[in-house]
């Protein structure tokens, strides 16, 4: 179980896949403008990661190495399309919103890395939470740039304004050289951050 724990953990801190792989930048570049497009990005990345680890462990000693990449592509289109389906029906308002970024799931660094790197050579379980842990750590650094760039840019916060008449919004917050700004030191802000807990964790003799 601490194993399981650790292999989910690492995606959130260790690995995060914004601050620390910086892999599949363009959308928290292009759908973080507000917390809701934020958290719903983040939640289907998170869906279709952890799925598409547990079908490519399950079936990584049957498909054939040489034809591997398009097996990868072809199991996450299939859920991506799943969860665009289950959006346009339920939730027609965030999958106009999210647009063409919530199709091009499927060529996201992240998703395709975690099946390659861990998925393929792993059982099902390790895999499962391997998938799970950085679909969440994913779905946090969205959920992150995004509540502070709706904050920053409209004063809002998951469309509830917290800061009265008196703030002045910074709009560049809600545009594209905005979340440049905000990502950059946010990735700075993370990094010190884990430096400073492997210093305590030699400290305290952990490591």
């Amino acid at each position: 179980m601490r194993e399981l724990w650790n292999i989910f953990k690492k995606g959130i801190i260790a690995e995060n896949p914004i601050f620390v792989l910086a892999l599949s930048l363009c959308p928290a570049l292009a759908v973080t403008s507000n917390s809701i497009n934020s958290l719903t990005m983040g939640l289907a990345v998170m869906f279709v990661i952890t799925v598409n680890n547990t079908i490519v462990s399950i079936s990584r000693k049957v498909v054939n190495p040489k034809v591997r990449v398009p097996v990868y592509i072809t199991s996450v289109a299939t859920i991506v399309t799943v969860v665009q389906l289950v959006l346009q029906a339920y939730a027609p308002l965030l999958y106009k919103a999210l647009g063409i970024y919530l199709a091009l799931i499927v060529v996201f660094a992240i998703i395709l890395a975690r099946a390659e790197v861990f998925a393929s050579k792993n059982s099902v379980l390790p895999s499962f939470f391997d998938g799970l842990g950085m679909g969440c750590g994913f779905a946090l650094a969205l959920l992150s740039i995004g509540i502070i760039r709706e904050l920053l840019g409209t004063g809002a916060i998951f469309g509830i304004q917290v800061l009265g008449s008196w703030y002045n919004p910074a709009l560049i917050m809600i545009l594209p050289p905005g979340a440049f700004i905000l990502i950059g030191y946010m990735v700075a802000g993370f990094k010190m951050l884990t430096q400073h807990m492997e210093k305590v964790k030699l400290e305290r003799g952990e490591v």
